[in-house]
């Protein structure tokens, strides 16, 4: 493919990302100076390879969902935000009384509002932490706080009420063995080691082993529980008043979707990349007639996933700036 025709490819994505409407070539002669019956051929040509899609209702092309990547990949530039747009977005950040999360919370809402996309944010699951420590704290004669330290600097802890004849001595010894055995080990998987590694040791040294044993295995589930990783999905109805999508059952397949977290939350699978990423169609895993766009972010060590939901027909230039906008802004606020 040559320069000129990857300029009139480049020129009918942007043209229907703003129009909605399918392309000719009397609207791009001006712009390349050459014949309609010269744009014609150009663009049969990159129907030809797939590029581009002719629309049976007008005689105007529109871009393919491979069009569509071949312009994210090669000819795409990030759109410069007006004004306006930066304001909004960079003001969250400057109000310092906002922790980065809730910063992160109000710009996802704004970029759903200012396009009309979906925005979805996702903590990382429990299965990023590894354990760092386990401790065992006393209250009183009968209580017991056990704490549970990840290397990202999460601590939860479970209180619990004891046997009357448990030996605390013997809580302890049971904190040392898991440090020695655990220590590093994953927190979704700790459990499974706990039962099949651990439990052995602690029947064979200790008179309560059971409920010393059932402490440690409930903590940790209890920790696995409120780790699973947080989903917060902004402006669901949003998506549906883009154009493309005018079939109730369409709609209704895509919005399922949208309310089922285990879909949704399919969309963290991202690669260790600091770039955004683009999944179009069928390379995401959430509908193939949609297109997501993602970045990972880390905030102190927390590490989570921003997205947006829109149609395959989305000004892809404009959210690229505004994700990473937001990851110029954490990082500010990191340091």
């Amino acid at each position: 493919m040559d320069k000129r025709q990857e300029n009139i490819l480049k020129a009918i994505v942007e043209a229907y990302i703003k129009t909605v409407k399918p392309v000719g070539s009397k609207v791009l002669c001006g712009k390349f100076h050459c014949s309609s019956a010269t744009i014609r051929n150009e663009m049969a040509y990159l129907e030809s390879i797939g590029l581009l899609e002719k629309n049976h209702v007008s005689s105007g092309r529109v871009p393919s969902e491979k069009g569509y990547k071949y312009y994210v990949e090669h000819l795409m530039e990030p759109e410069k935000l007006n004004g306006k747009e930066m304001l909004k977005l960079q003001a969250i950040f400057q109000n310092q009384k906002l922790v980065i999360s809730d910063a992160i919370n109000e710009c996802m809402q704004i970029i759903s509002d200012l396009t009309n996309y979906t925005s979805i944010i996702l903590g990382k699951n429990s299965r990023d932490n590894l354990l760092q420590k386990v401790d065992i704290i006393s209250l009183d004669k009968n209580h017991v706080v056990a704490l549970v330290c990840t290397d990202k600097g999460i601590v939860e802890n479970k209180k619990f009420s004891l046997p009357d004849d448990i030996d605390f001595k013997e809580l302890n010894k049971a904190c040392e063995i898991i440090n020695k055995m655990l220590v590093g080990t994953p927190i979704d998987e700790v459990s499974e080691r706990l039962e099949l590694d651990v439990k052995p040791v602690i029947v064979a040294q200790m008179n309560q082993y059971e409920a010393i044993y059932n402490i440690f295995y409930n903590a940790f589930n209890d920790f696995v529980d409120n780790q699973q990783g947080t989903v917060r999905v902004t402006g669901r109805n949003k998506l549906f008043q883009q154009p493309e999508y005018d079939n109730v059952e369409e709609i209704k397949r895509i919005a399922n979707k949208l309310d089922d977290e285990n879909i949704i939350k399919s969309i963290s699978r991202v690669d260790n990349s600091n770039d955004v990423q683009i999944c179009i169609g069928s390379d995401n895993d959430l509908d193939s007639n949609v297109t997501i766009i993602k970045k990972n972010y880390n905030i102190d060590g927390e590490e989570g996933t921003i997205a947006i939901i829109g149609p395959k027909r989305m000004d892809y230039g404009k959210v690229v700036s505004m994700l990473n906008l937001i990851q110029q802004n954490i990082d500010e606020r990191n340091k």
